[in-house]
């Protein structure tokens, strides 16, 4: 299996910092940082525990911020390529990260992993949901520079509701003759695409 977790200069700055953690200390913020994965747009911690990781870690903002950044990052990769916990170690290892902490991203990853793959599943990737479409025909006759004029257009009305807050927006979309024509036909290529998956 080739490697989900390769050798960037921002990954071998990471490692360096978390090398330098203790191995319990680490263990926890990585148990944390996986329960808050499935969570998009919300932070795995305050600005007030951030600052206490900061004092606890030895690390100065940047550099705590590479290494939650970098956690999170090979946690969803492992969620992604659906990742043995045993690859993802000798991974982990193969880019220089100290055995012991290769160990508790696998060990965590194996206890987790499972409950984490099962949330996803279940989320959707979009925070917002179409939930009404509107449309109008507008036919413009005239201009001050042109007298006979014609120009039709379509304004559509998409009501998009958030999962969370069910709070509806309205997005107003205007198309002349061939931009609609060409938003049909990618909306033709999508329904294909989704009745081969069926």
């Amino acid at each position: 299996m080739t490697s989900v977790i390769k050798d960037t200069q921002s990954i071998k700055e990471a490692v360096t910092f978390i090398n330098a953690i203790d191995v319990n200390k680490f263990s926890r913020l990585i148990s944390r940082i996986i329960q808050k994965l499935h969570l998009k747009g919300e932070r795995t911690f305050s600005e007030e525990e951030e600052q206490k990781l900061q004092t606890a870690l030895s690390l100065d903002k940047q550099a705590l911020n590479l290494v939650l950044e970098t956690a999170a990052f090979i946690l969803e990769q492992a969620v992604y390529h659906n990742v043995k916990p045993a690859s993802l170690q000798q991974q982990l290892e193969a880019v220089h990260l100290n055995p012991d902490k290769a160990e508790v991203f696998s060990q965590t990853w194996a206890t987790s992993g499972p409950e984490m793959l099962d949330r996803l599943k279940h989320n959707i990737f979009a925070p917002k949901k179409l939930d009404y479409v509107g449309w109008q025909l507008n036919l413009q006759m005239a201009q001050s520079s042109q007298a006979r004029l014609k120009s039709p257009s379509a304004v559509l009305q998409l009501g998009l509701r958030n999962e969370e807050s069910e709070v509806q927006e309205n997005v107003f979309v205007e198309f002349n003759h061939q931009e609609l024509l060409e938003f049909y036909n990618k909306l033709e290529i999508v329904q294909g695409q989704l009745d081969s998956l069926t």
